[in-house]
C-alpha cells in the first residue's frame, strides 16, 4: 500500500512534465512562426502560420500526433482562461455595447450561422463523397468477383 503513493505521484509528475514540454513545443512553434511573419512582413498573423506549419508537420510525419496531444488537450481544455482579456475588454467598453450592442449581437449571430451552414455543407459533401467511394468499392469488388 505504501508503494502505490510514490508510483501515483511519479505518474502525475510525468504527466505534468509531458503536458508542460508539449505546450512549450507548441508555443515555440508559434514564436518561430510569429518571428517569420514579422520578418517577412506577411499580412497573416504568426498564429495562423504556426497552425499551418504544425498541420503540415503532422501530415508529412515530421511530428507524430502523440508528441503534441497532451499539450494540445490541456491548452484546449483551458481555452476559456485565454479569453479572459476579451471579457475584461467587454466590461471596459460598456458604452460601446450600450450604443452598438445590437449590431455586435447581429454580427455574432450571423457569423455563427454562417459557420454552422458552412460546416453542414462540408459534412454533407464529405458524407456524399464517402458514400460514393463506398459504392464504387462495392462495384469494383463485385466486378472482380465475377471475373
Amino acid at each position: 500500500m505504501s508503494d502505490a503513493l510514490p508510483i501515483k505521484t511519479l505518474s502525475a509528475f510525468a504527466r505534468f512534465l509531458r503536458v508542460a514540454v508539449q505546450s512549450a513545443a507548441l508555443a515555440a512553434i508559434w514564436v518561430v512562426a510569429d518571428f517569420v511573419a514579422r520578418k517577412l512582413a506577411l499580412p497573416v498573423p504568426g498564429g495562423v502560420i504556426g497552425l499551418v506549419a504544425l498541420l503540415a508537420l503532422l501530415f508529412c510525419g515530421g511530428i507524430a500526433p502523440r508528441w503534441v496531444k497532451a499539450g494540445a488537450d490541456w491548452l484546449l481544455s483551458d481555452m476559456l482562461l485565454f479569453f479572459i482579456p476579451a471579457a475584461v475588454a467587454a466590461v471596459q467598453y460598456g458604452g460601446l455595447f450600450m450604443e452598438d450592442g445590437w449590431r455586435l449581437a447581429l454580427v455574432v449571430v450571423a457569423g455563427t450561422l454562417m459557420v454552422m451552414v458552412a460546416v453542414a455543407f462540408a459534412v454533407d459533401r464529405a458524407a456524399r463523397l464517402e458514400r460514393h467511394l463506398a459504392l464504387r468499392r462495392v462495384l469494383v469488388a463485385r466486378h472482380a468477383a465475377r471475373a
